[in-house]
């Protein structure tokens, strides 16, 4: 006869099993070994509130081995959460609330995008430096009005994952207590015993980088797990692992402990057969029981209850704290006001160029003071990326309070904690390194967009233009690769003043991240009496300099190599070519446009468009159609300085002026 327990995490594990047979796809076994952690922590340990996924002071749970999506879709079912049993059947089918890895855009209780491995573990890392960076703001003396875990499941592949050891080292560098991971070991990869290509001793590593490690030998040993969860509660200093043997696939007859159990289904007979050993009716299917509904009864009008006390400590919060409480609501409802917007810096053309890398420093420190969630820093590069907010001092594990955060080099890393960040509140996180170095953390960037948060990536040395650093650190098909990720707005500033309004657009971004492509050389700070508003840059192109007539041709560029067009301009006009030059700061932008304003931009009837980017042209073409050209860089770079660089590689007025010419002649001969 199985116990209450037993027949809740039975549930657990065929309500699962149940939506992957009926969709003829997905991962069984995961959920089939992991059911007594999920019940464990779900039922007994959880702080949430089914009603209110989105509560602020709800613990956090992330599942970083996100195959197993039907273990979570089948606990928040039986919690109470807006998923229903109609949706479990609607398991990885088109349009449903349960899609084949979790995703927070699509499901009640998710917590964040999951299945790449090791991206959740780092999501999970973020939500608990953001859960500790807030608590050490706005805890005062009898109200800990910031105070949740952040659990999580992860797997082998999770851990053997290069950025599982980034994050991992920087939360345990961070002693981040609230911390609590339990580790699927099942020892089974898809290639079969993970023991093939691991031999790590997750133990000892886990104790090197700063973390409580307990082991449970047996995950049905519910006792095991919920003393292991209380022991790690009581370890303040240390993020704690939970090292968990587990069977992949368990009680299934013939795929127990095989990697045949991890990514399809078990097959009718099979079903049948486990149900069977279990103690389960082999002919009910998406069964829950009475007596384990009334076991997951308690959870919604609990998760109520504690959420009311919560709501009760604030008021009285607000009522001794108000300034504080208003700052906090601020952050957690991602509303700034526009105090920034009226805080951001204008430049004057002083005779000598600014980067728009310490432009950058510049609007950081001036909108930080006015935006209380704004926080970030750099992967160990916050000198050469200029990302320190001066005022607000750093994140120690003696104090998280400070708001500029050492990353260490750890660019996939912070990429993924500056998610964990922006899913935990509404934070204006941001994370620096060179745009060479985005190949490191790009698959967290995708992440981002798919999750539907906001990080802002600086990535400062935005091209050849760096100079002796060489081919090795110069970008060149950077920008191309960015501007591929659906959601992800690339803005490449001209000069300082663009690159104000270019945080403006980043800042005013809900829903999607953004990444700043900025230069390490001194560029012109343009005369806006002279040429058109850098206002414009919201735009994503606009007219900078036009003829006084109707154009003949059309430059188009980016960044560092605008004041090179208008130079260039100037020698096609001598040529009597009228020229207009369009700053193109950004392509996603643009085409939020009207057509109407993107034709009056690219005037249809011209067809010499010329485009000018120290990158790869892919792309471009789309802008300037079948006879324009692109001034571009289609190899690597060399090591030299900046301006022997642009000289070699074409980037001069004359060149410019040249190719447009030709393509002018060519077109109208």
């Amino acid at each position: 006869m199985l116990s209450l327990d037993e027949l809740a995490v039975n549930t657990i594990r065929f309500l699962s099993v149940d939506g992957v047979q009926k969709a003829n796809s997905g991962h069984p076994g995961m959920p089939m070994g992991c059911a007594p952690i999920a019940y464990s922590l779900y039922a007994k340990f959880l702080k949430h509130n089914p009603s209110n996924p989105k509560w602020i002071n709800r613990d956090r749970f992330v599942l970083s081995a996100g195959h197993g999506s039907m273990l979570l879709y089948s606990i928040l079912h039986l919690c109470g959460y807006d998923i229903s049993l109609d949706d479990l059947k609607n398991f990885r089918q088109w349009g449903s609330k349960t899609p084949g890895h979790p995703e927070n855009t699509h499901t009640p209780g998710v917590e964040t995008t999951t299945g790449p491995l090791g991206q959740g573990f780092a999501n999970a890392v973020g939500m608990a430096l953001a859960e500790a960076h807030l608590a050490a703001r706005f805890n005062k003396e009898n109200y800990n009005v910031i105070d949740n875990y952040t659990y999580g499941i992860c797997g082998d592949g999770d851990l053997m994952e290069g950025i599982s050891h980034e994050a991992a080292s920087f939360a345990g560098n961070l002693k981040l207590g609230k911390l609590i991971f339990f580790y699927d070991n099942n020892n089974i990869t898809i290639d079969g015993k993970a023991t093939i290509t691991c031999s790590d001793n997750v133990r000892m590593r886990f104790e090197a980088y700063g973390w409580n490690v307990q082991h449970v030998k047996d995950v049905n040993d519910l006792s095991a797990i919920e003393d292991a969860v209380k022991s790690a509660q009581a370890v303040k200093d240390k993020p704690s692992l939970i090292i968990t043997d587990t069977h992949i696939g368990y009680g299934s007859p013939n795929k127990q402990d095989s990697s045949s159990a991890h990514g399809s289904p078990l097959g009718v007979e099979e079903v049948k057969l486990a149900k069977q050993k279990l103690g389960w009716d082999p002919e009910k299917f998406f069964y829950v029981p009475d007596e384990v509904s009334k076991v997951f009864a308690h959870v919604k009008p609990q998760g109520m209850e504690k959420e009311a006390e919560w709501n009760k400590l604030f008021e009285d919060y607000k009522k001794n704290y108000p300034a504080e409480a208003d700052e906090l609501l601020k952050i957690v409802n991602a509303d700034y006001g526009n105090d920034w917007v009226n805080n951001l810096p204008e430049f004057k053309d002083e005779g000598k160029g600014i980067a728009t890398r310490v432009a950058s420093q510049t609007v950081i420190n001036a909108i930080a003071k006015h935006i209380p969630g704004f926080i970030g820093g750099s992967a160990d590069l916050a000198a050469s990326n200029n990302t320190t907010a001066k005022e607000f001092g750093f994140i120690s594990p003696e104090d998280y309070s400070g708001r500029n955060i050492h990353f260490g080099i750890r660019e996939h890393g912070m990429a993924a904690i500056l998610n964990g960040l922006s899913l935990y509140a509404g934070f204006v996180g941001y994370g620096a390194t060179f745009l060479i170095f985005s190949e490191y953390l790009r698959p967290a960037i995708r992440m981002a967009s798919l999750a539907g948060v906001r990080p802002i990536y600086v990535f400062t040395h935005d091209s050849i233009g760096l100079g002796e650093d060489g081919p090795t650190h110069q970008p060149v098909e950077q920008l191309a690769a960015l501007r591929a990720i659906p959601y992800l707005t690339v803005i490449r500033p001209c000069d300082a003043n663009e690159t104000a309004q270019a945080w403006k657009a980043a800042v005013q971004q809900k829903a999607a991240p953004v990444a700043l492509i900025l230069s390490r050389q001194g560029l012109p700070v343009l005369d806006r009496t002279k040429y058109a508003s850098h206002k414009n840059l919201e735009k994503g192109a606009y007219i900078l300099r036009d003829s006084v007539t109707e154009p003949d041709l059309i430059l188009l560029a980016s960044g560092s190599e605008v004041h090179i067009c208008l130079k260039a301009a100037e020698i096609i006009e001598k040529e009597g070519v009228n020229v207009r030059v369009v700053s193109f700061p950004s392509w996603e932008l643009f085409e939020k446009q009207s057509k109407d304003y993107k034709d009056s931009v690219l005037l249809p009837s011209v067809k010499s468009r010329i485009s000018v980017e120290a990158g790869i042209k892919m792309g471009w073409q789309k802008y300037v159609g079948d006879l324009g050209e692109s001034v571009s860089i289609e190899t690597f770079g060399a090591s030299a300085p900046d301006s022997i660089l642009m000289e070699k590689f074409g980037f001069t007025p004359e060149n410019i002026a040249k190719k447009a010419l030709e393509n002018y002649t060519r077109n109208n001969s």
